[in-house]
């Protein structure tokens, strides 16, 4: 079946265009210049820029697995299930697998530039593909990227919880087990899998292709590195390890070249590793040693993942720092054997680092929803009893970036909008040869009127042209205003709008009023105010989708006094406001004001309710907000996007959104 793009719905094979939406199937938008450009195009043909879907293939048979010689009977695919004896010969008889001649007989003939990877003709290799370690590897483009694949719909069947989350489902490679098991939006270190199949003793799997991600080593390596971001790297990996160990993929990160980085700076693994490696991977790691690690009878251990670290300093030619030194020796020596005494030496090196840290300890569970902390830890579910106790380290934090794009557009059923929304930011970047920073100051403000013509348009414009003037004239220093600050806006901006509706002598149904939800950032500091049911929503990589505003409305205050959410939206007046600002005066209003931090990158958006009505966020933020985490796409065509959807599912209202994506970083301060 073939998924539309816009609205998701599914369609046959041979469409050429949505049922359900009309939108093409054949066709898609350069997000460059906008021109239509083929699916199964890699580029478009206007200005060149890359549009096609690339993944990562990885083709290997079954058994250990490691490349043999290319000898004739051992088949076309030059793979030999042996012994460490065949091992040995492999890496004597075998030439530098990195630079293989096109015509080598490792790999099967019909491989090549040009040529498909499956007898359908979907994925198309872009370059001959290599051999790498025990696998075949190679860029291929998706030309059918519309159509869902196998492993997506064992995905899609986990989510609802139809399948269990290990299954190991007829026809799935188990080279692929281990990726489908970690499959989750809280785990983005882990290569997303989009399709896999077996043919014959040959497994195929396809994952998010990385092969572009900056080398971990390339940025350890650079001067404008701190000790601060390498502790942050260093926690970032016993995460990873604790993730890793129970499906004894931890082997992924013995090989200096699997770890890589994204944009954000953050970990993350180019593929997985299973148990079995091979010998000159992990003799990087130990020179000197007689016995690689990985390959003997004992269970790999810390002292692996501390052998990683020396190998990073030693590759890197940086000098290891402070208490890390004697951190290393005893990994080394064996006097650190758990997690949970790596991770409390790591706390002791960022004391002495003069980062802030916390005592708090707090069981880890996968994808537990807690209070943000940079260096949280979403374990593994199988895990997670070992991993309970563990101190959580917390790196302080700078904003790195902060962008913004706000939309609003009548619906399909007014005729006039009586949403308003107004953006005020003051940014400054400050660079210097050993420091840099950005001194942001964002005030986000969303009013959705009601009163008619004349009277919810006034009303929603009233509030934000008066909380913009008064927060230039009360936040002029670099804080968040306080929690008393804040709520005199709120007071202010109602007693303009109640003090309108007194001067026109409206009365009832003709007063006018609006909503508000309001959010205020002050670097890495954030505070959100708000009356009604406009909503502000958080959005991460770590805990998804989180609303972070509770409406004002019948329905709502019934649960609050213990009544069960059936029976509370059953009544008829379940969604009748309880709060608004400007029908009455001050004292039938009690704005809810809220501080946090910005801890972890981050997608805030605000919305009136012809956006969330019906669920439809919580419906659709993997397709249309979760993409929206990278600098890779654009905010205004995403807040276009969200303005599409809500008129194509809801439409009964305004719409108003404002998306802002912050950016952080752990606080490097001076260079070192």
């Amino acid at each position: 079946m073939l998924i539309c793009p816009e609205c998701q719905f599914e369609n046959p094979n041979a469409n050429k265009f949505c049922q359900k939406c009309g939108a093409s199937l054949s066709y898609k938008v350069c997000p460059k210049c906008s021109t239509d450009v083929p699916v199964n195009a890699l580029q478009c043909h206007n200005c060149g820029a890359d549009c096609g879907t690339v993944w990562w293939a990885i083709v290997k048979k079954e058994g250990i697995g490691e490349l043999a010689a290319p000898c004739g009977d051992k088949g076309q695919w030059g793979l030999e299930a042996g012994g460490a004896e065949e091992e040995e010969n492999i890496d004597e008889e075998m030439p530098d697998a990195s630079f293989p001649m096109p015509n080598d007989p490792v790999l099967p003939p019909q491989f090549s530039v040009g040529s498909y990877l499956d007898q359908e003709q979907r994925y198309q290799f872009l370059a001959t593909p290599l051999p790498q370690n025990a696998e075949v590897c190679a860029r291929v483009l998706d030309c059918q990227p519309y159509q869902v694949s196998l492993v997506e719909t064992i995905l899609a069947n986990q989510r609802q919880g139809l399948i269990a989350p290990v299954a190991e489902p007829n026809g799935i490679p188990k080279i692929a087990e281990a990726y489908i098991s970690l499959q989750s939006p809280h785990h983005p270190e882990i290569p997303k899998i989009h399709d896999a199949w077996q043919d014959g003793d040959v497994q195929v799997i396809l994952i998010e292709d990385r092969s572009d991600w900056q080398s971990l080593l390339d940025s350890w390596k650079k001067e404008t590195t701190s000790s601060s971001q390498i502790l942050h790297w260093c926690y970032q990996m016993t995460q990873l390890w604790v993730l890793l160990e129970p499906l004894n993929c931890h082997y992924s990160l013995l090989d200096l070249s699997n770890l890589r980085l994204d944009e954000d700076q953050s970990l993350g693994l180019q593929k997985l590793y299973g148990e079995t490696r091979d010998n000159q991977i992990l003799s990087e790691l130990q020179e000197e040693e007689e016995e690689p690690l990985g390959l003997s009878a004992e269970p790999l251990t810390l002292r692996a993942l501390g052998r990683v670290w020396q190998a990073l300093f030693r590759s890197s030619q940086r000098t290891q720092f402070g208490l890390l030194i004697q951190v290393l020796d005893d990994l080394e020596q064996g006097t650190i054997q758990t997690i949970a005494q790596l991770r409390s030496r790591l706390q002791e090196v960022a004391t002495e680092l003069e980062v802030t840290t916390s005592p708090i300890f707090q069981p880890m569970e996968a994808e537990q929803t807690t209070s943000p902390t940079l260096l949280q830890v979403d374990d593994f579910e199988d895990s997670a009893s070992r991993a309970d106790d563990l101190p959580t380290v917390v790196l302080s934090v700078q904003l790195s970036s902060l962008e913004d794009a706000g939309c609003t557009d009548v619906g399909r059923q007014r005729q006039h909008n009586q949403d308003c929304f107004g953006i005020a930011t003051k940014i400054e970047k400050v660079d210097l040869p050993k420091n840099r920073s950005l001194q942001a100051q964002g005030l986000y403000i969303l009013c959705d009127g009601m009163g008619g013509h004349a009277g919810g348009e006034v009303a929603s414009e009233l509030a934000v042209q008066t909380l913009r003037q008064y927060f230039q004239e009360h936040w002029n220093t670099h804080q968040l205003p306080t929690e008393e600050i804040i709520r005199e806006a709120v007071y202010l901006a109602n007693e303009v709008i109640y003090g309108q509706n007194q001067q026109d002598a409206r009365s009832g149904v003709g007063r006018m009023g609006t909503t508000l939800v309001m959010l205020l950032i002050q670097g890495n500091q954030a505070a959100v105010a708000h009356v009604g049911d406009s909503r502000l929503y958080r959005l991460t990589r770590k805990r998804g989708l989180e609303q972070l505003t509770v409406d004002h409305e019948v329905g709502q205050r019934e649960i609050n006094r213990g009544v069960e959410a059936s029976i509370a939206y059953s009544r008829p007046d379940a969604y009748q406001l309880t709060q608004a600002l400007g029908p009455r005066d001050e004292t039938a209003i009690n704005p809810d004001v809220e501080f946090f931090d910005i801890s972890e990158d981050s997608l805030f958006i605000l919305v009136s309710d012809g956006l969330s009505d019906n669920d439809l966020l919580e419906t659709y933020w993997e397709t249309h907000l979760q993409p929206l985490l990278s600098f890779a796409n654009n905010l205004e065509q995403g807040v276009t996007g969200l303005i599409d959807l809500a008129n194509q599912y809801n439409g009964h209202d305004n719409i108003t959104a404002i998306l802002i994506r912050a950016k952080v970083r752990p606080n490097v301060g001076s260079r070192e």
